[in-house]
């Protein structure tokens, strides 16, 4: 076990576990400026989440969980943001197609919308979630996020 962070990044970036040159990448100062932003757009709505970043392969970058927010809603971030890296779509997409039928479950997955994935230049490169007030403003939330840093929750392809 590595027990030096710096190292540890050292060791991958040499093994060649760090992402491709040229390769987007999602940076844990622009997933700190799409929460800051999303707690904004919950302040001035009322509403106290929890917001949740992860990049393009689900490993964590930054989570906040607003005063007033239930503890409930830190799992549920993260079952929303493991449905968005799984599927590619967002968790409210994954909720329809699950009742629809023409999707199978996903194991630990959430239906609840407010999950969405971040796309950088056309490019996956995260996932972002809120959890705590209706789905629909969960997702506000996000998409409020993801415009402070230039993203959108579309390929644009």
């Amino acid at each position: 076990m590595i027990r030096n962070p710096l190292l540890a990044i050292a060791l991958a970036a040499f093994l060649g576990c760090a992402p491709p040159e040229g390769e987007a990448q999602l940076t844990m100062a622009q997933a700190q400026a799409a929460v800051d932003a999303a707690e904004i757009e919950a302040r001035a709505n009322g509403w106290n989440l929890t917001i949740f970043v992860a990049d393009a392969e689900g490993a964590p970058l930054y989570l906040r969980r607003m005063d007033g927010a239930s503890p409930r809603t830190t799992d549920i971030v993260m079952r929303k943001v493991h449905v968005v890296i799984t599927t590619g779509g967002t968790s409210g997409a994954y909720g329809e197609a699950l009742a629809a039928g023409t999707v199978d479950s996903i194991p630990g997955g959430i239906h609840y919308e407010g999950g969405l994935p971040i796309f950088v230049d056309g490019e996956f490169v995260g996932a972002m979630a809120a959890s705590g007030a209706r789905g629909s403003e969960d997702a506000q939330a996000v998409r409020a996020g993801l415009a402070a840093i230039g993203a959108t929750s579309e390929s644009g392809m």
